[in-house]
């Protein structure tokens, strides 16, 4: 069976160490396969893109160039999940999917793009033009909300992808599927916040206590 990575993203100073360990900690009460965690950095040459909104600099997981460097072989599943995710229920079917790419769907209320970067998988080898066609001027170009993004350029490239719904246990805080109020959904196993929202604002709450430490 092919490889496993849950690969998170790490630039600037938004977030911290803290994330980071909670994130793989959940992750950790959650997954039962074998797995290998990877806490990701912008290489030198895409240092700009992470001084523009956008999460841009992500895209470079579909370069077939920074798979092989990492590690990565062809077919292995790589795992993006955003270091504001509160893991509260079993991945495993959730990872155990067989489409190339699935991303989150079907959250977003203002913004119209029907993606959300907070969780996505790719199989390594998929669709490396994803990467190799990508600059800032063409994202412009693309349907976006406020700004450009990376949700808005892989809407573009790969409109018919697989997503992850309210109906598989993904939620976003407060956001569309999200029961009225507060209290996490019976069925949820990952609740992403994105836009302004942060777990370290929730912990009043008694689920945001008990999953994200």
């Amino acid at each position: 069976m092919a490889g496993l990575t849950i690969c998170t993203w790490v630039w600037g100073t938004k977030y911290g160490p803290d994330h980071i360990a909670k994130l793989f900690a959940g992750v950790r009460r959650n997954l039962v396969q074998d797995y290998v965690p990877m806490v990701a950095t912008p290489i030198a040459e895409d240092l700009h893109l992470t001084e523009i909104k956008g999460c841009f600099a992500r895209l470079r997981m579909f370069d077939p160039a920074w798979q092989e460097a990492n590690g990565f072989k062809r077919g292995d599943r790589i795992v993006c999940m955003d270091l504001d995710l509160v893991v509260t229920g079993p991945l495993d079917e959730l990872f155990d999917r067989p489409e190339p790419f699935v991303i989150l769907q079907g959250v977003n209320a203002v913004n119209p793009c029907p993606f959300n970067g907070s969780l996505w998988m790719l199989e390594a080898g998929y669709r490396p033009d994803v990467w190799q066609e990508f600059s800032p001027e063409l994202a412009v170009k693309v349907p976006y909300h406020e700004f450009p993004d990376d949700q808005a350029w892989l809407a573009d490239m790969i409109p018919d992808a697989a997503g992850w719904t309210a109906e598989d246990g993904v939620y976003a805080f407060q956001k569309r599927g999200w029961p009225k109020g507060e209290a996490l959904p019976k069925d949820a196993r990952i609740v992403a916040f994105p836009g302004w929202r942060d777990p370290s604002q929730y912990t009043r709450l008694d689920w945001v206590k008990e999953h994200w430490r």
